[in-house]
């Protein structure tokens, strides 16, 4: 049965709504997108042929609403709803919604969704197929007596796990039988709270678990193929951070069983279209892998398949959808070369990774052979605390894997958002690593790795050339943002200046002399020559020490942004009274918001008297919640209210040390 698809919402957001789009326009298919409040002038509504509103903000009040997403399938007159990945493309409710409005849904069926999104039953599905499973306990309704009592025979360590959900939650590594009871307990909790529904099983731990998932691909006429695996196994909490295909643990003769594991899993429920089959492998046994979980939608790192495959996957979600069979036999995929992804996120790594947020004042990305972006922002997106903290992904495709990581790294120092703090810097930190570089991954390698990072501090020649561009700008009488009186500027024409300037926790000094055709710069004691071959508020180009550079800019009130090959820096005037003064006498008596997002919980009452380390308000911000405590003894003052939107640095709870006049 062929089925007419001329049109397609794209039920999703940032940068998989916009390559989806991309796909859709190559195929001479009408794209539709649907925007929250916050998303109104987002890229993915610029790109799409036509775009309708859902709802506010909250997700659960617009993408995840499926009668306002059916309800703009319908006015729009949409055949067929591709639904991305993450908010609905998993909910089999959604599935059947789509069926009863007589819309195709672009994936798998209710059943295939229901059967692998809970993970007892699926086990329990594949295993009939011959797919190897983890050693473990898994069946409806165990109970912790019965979890306590299978865990000596299946051998510790053992992992909790919950039979719903994912990204982590609920999961509890135990290494002796005295502590499985509170850890069952917990798990119990936390699975409740997340998925509504606490049902938990027991597996053996992997000893240094690799995590590798196979793309597989089928239609509705029985042809099941897969396009290799990718290794995911940098990761934190349960998230990918690196991605990349092929393995390069897997030998040839393993990577054909592995991908005919992840085909019978397909078969097992009569898969169509795209997904992926996830399994854990021991970095101690390359040859021994067992099934974890089915994907069934898109990933998030697919461009690294079809880098090394050739294969547009969203077109053939697309093909599959409308009934076509598939033109592609399994001979016919062959990986060429080595592809690696790296995901941007809205965090700051030196802070243990918490989310930011704020205005992109310049969204500039690589290009060039062997380079992929696929991004959901541009200059002047606000990036909040309502979604996933995911910016873009940088894909890089080279003959090798070592040039490959080369490619993607250049790629990466290429990357410049100014106006908000991500981790580039700390992708760039990871790929460096000698273990990384040698292919010795393992599921606990990126955590390791970041107990060792430490930002890259601004270089000299940075320094140099704001201070150049700003005495430029003090001999310009032009409008030039960097002269402005709302503006902070470095230092003027005179013949000398003097200023501190401060990028994370560092401060140096800079003093400037001469005129901008031939420039002094001192920084912190050592001088240097600078000359302004031209300066505008967003872009300057500055001689330094005869190395002619380029340097982003954006000035967000008293903070200037700018970026340059090395990467991307917030330099800021550091007032000389609050330098002198101690962190915890002037700072550390206001509790600030780390990040944009909404306050949850005030755990404290106004006037109440807290110790320092007591939590005081708690910030959800981008899916996670952020317990902010006191840095000092003293009395509270409740500034927010709860349900309050917050953005970074705003005061939510003073705490005045006893005895201080309020």
């Amino acid at each position: 049965m062929t089925r007419q698809i001329r049109s397609v919402l794209v039920a999703n957001r940032g940068e998989i709504a916009v390559r989806v789009i991309r796909t859709l326009r190559d195929m001479g298919i009408r794209s539709i997108a649907v925007y929250s409040d916050a998303d109104a002038d987002a890229p993915h509504v610029r790109a799409a042929d036509d775009a309708v509103r859902i709802g506010p903000a909250p997700s659960r009040e617009s993408y995840l609403d499926i009668d306002a997403v059916i309800g703009a399938a319908r006015v729009t007159g949409a055949d067929a709803i591709h639904p991305g990945y993450g908010f609905l493309s998993e909910n089999a409710a959604f599935v059947r919604a789509c069926s009863a409005a007589d819309i195709v849904f672009i994936g798998p069926s209710t059943e295939a969704i229901a059967v692998m999104g809970d993970k007892i039953t699926a086990k329990a599905t594949v295993t009939g197929h011959g797919v190897p499973v983890v050693p473990g306990i898994s069946r409806p309704g165990l109970t912790d007596d019965d979890l306590v009592a299978a865990a000596p025979e299946i051998g510790f360590p053992v992992l909790v796990k919950p039979s719903a959900g994912g990204g982590g939650k609920g999961m509890r590594v135990v290494d002796n039988a005295e502590d499985l009871p509170a850890a069952l307990a917990g798990a119990r909790r936390e699975a409740a709270a997340s998925f509504g529904d606490d049902t938990l099983f027991l597996e053996r731990f992997v000893h240094r678990p690799r995590h590798i998932e196979v793309q597989v691909l089928a239609d509705e006429h029985g042809t099941v193929i897969h396009l290799g695996e990718r290794e995911c196994s940098l990761q934190r909490r349960h998230q990918k951070v690196i991605e990349e295909a092929p393995s390069p643990l897997l030998d040839e003769a393993t990577r054909a069983r592995i991908g005919e594991a992840a085909c019978a899993t397909a078969r097992s429920v009569g898969y169509t279209g795209a997904g992926t089959v996830e399994f854990i492998v021991s970095a101690d046994a390359p040859d021994e892998f067992f099934f974890m979980e089915m994907n069934t939608r898109l990933q998030v790192e697919h461009p690294v398949t079809e880098m090394v495959t050739g294969v547009d996957l969203v077109a053939w979600q697309v093909r599959v959808a409308r009934g076509e069979p598939l033109a592609l036999a399994q001979d016919d995929i062959r990986l060429a070369g080595h592809a690696i992804e790296a995901r941007v996120y809205a965090e700051d790594p030196a802070a243990g990774f918490v989310p930011t947020g704020g205005t992109v004042a310049q969204a500039r990305f690589a290009s060039g052979v062997g380079v992929r972006v696929d991004a959901g922002i541009a200059d002047g997106t606000v990036v909040g605390g309502n979604y996933d903290p995911m910016l873009a992904k940088v894909i890089a495709h080279a003959d090798t894997r070592d040039e490959a990581i080369a490619r993607l790294d250049g790629a990466l120092a290429d990357t410049a958002l100014l106006g908000i703090g991500t981790n580039v810097d700390f992708l760039r930190f990871l790929l460096a690593d000698a273990d990384v570089r040698a292919g010795r991954l393992d599921t606990a390698l990126l955590d390791s790795v970041a107990a060792g990072y430490e930002p890259t501090v601004v270089p000299d020649d940075v320094l140099v050339a704001l201070a150049a561009v700003d005495a430029a700008a003090g001999w310009d009488a032009s409008d030039d943002p960097w002269s402005r009186s709302d503006g902070w500027r470095l230092n003027g024409p005179a013949s000398a200046q003097t200023v501190r300037l401060g990028s994370g926790d560092t401060v140096h000094t800079v003093a400037t002399r001469g005129e901008p055709s031939a420039l002094a710069v001192v920084v912190d004691g050592e001088e240097h020559r600078a000359t302004v071959g031209s300066a505008t508020g967003s872009h300057a180009i500055v001689t330094v020490d005869a190395r002619r550079r380029e340097y982003a800019l954006a000035v967000d009130g008293t903070v200037t942004w700018v970026s340059s090959p090395g990467g991307t820096w917030a330099v800021h005037r550091v007032d000389e009274e609050r330098s002198t003064t101690t962190s915890a006498a002037a700072g550390d008596t206001d509790v600030r918001s780390p990040m944009p997002g909404s306050v949850i919980a005030l755990p404290v009452d106004a006037g109440s008297t807290v110790s320092a380390g007591a939590v005081v308000a708690v910030v959800e911000a981008m899916k996670m919640e952020h317990s902010l405590t006191a840095a000092v003894d003293g009395v509270v003052d409740v500034v927010v209210s709860v349900g309050d939107q917050v953005k970074v640095g705003d005061v939510l709870v003073h705490v005045r040390p006893e005895g201080e006049q309020t």
